[in-house]
């Protein structure tokens, strides 16, 4: 299985909108309301890569053996690196390698002091998380939606950094 990360610019437009319209994706995304249509989709991948030119990072788009399997990565959050997946669920299986994969990016790549991760309240099922070393760090308010925050500090780092 060859793993590939790209520019949300490589995505067919129709792909996109396929995975943001698929109901299993769909309720883990308190945020998506409202359908995401064409134009929706490209004003989304045009926000996310001015995330690349403002802060010099952003969400890939991660294909499978050249098929689109979904998008995530580092996203600047409130002053924090905010670590992020939207697999398709013929993908999801991947999540654990492909957190790895951003995880070390982050910091060894990027040298991030952390990274968090941000959890709607609806999703009860965080073992995974803990398992990769994130821990509980309150919680944030993003257009009315709660989320629950979870924190991994550098292990690079010293602790009091």
């Amino acid at each position: 299985m060859h793993i590939e990360f790209r520019r949300l610019t490589d995505v067919p437009v129709a792909d996109l909108v396929a995975l943001f319209a698929h109901p299993d994706v769909r309720r883990h995304l308190p945020l998506a309301t409202g359908d995401f249509s064409v134009e929706a989709c490209e004003r989304f991948v045009a926000a996310k890569e001015r995330q690349w030119s403002e802060h010099g990072y952003g969400p890939w788009a991660f294909f499978v053996d050249g098929v689109f399997a979904g998008w995530g990565g580092l996203q600047p959050e409130g002053g924090d690196a905010d670590l992020g997946l939207v697999l398709h669920p013929s993908y999801w299986g991947l999540g654990p390698r492909l957190f790895r994969t951003i995880l070390r990016r982050a910091f060894e790549e990027m040298a991030f002091e952390s990274v968090i991760v941000l959890v709607p309240p609806s999703r009860t099922r965080t073992r995974a998380i803990l398992r990769l070393g994130f821990r509980p760090d309150g919680e944030i308010e993003i257009a009315s939606q709660r989320f629950l925050r979870y924190r991994l500090r550098n292990p690079e780092l010293p602790s009091s950094a």
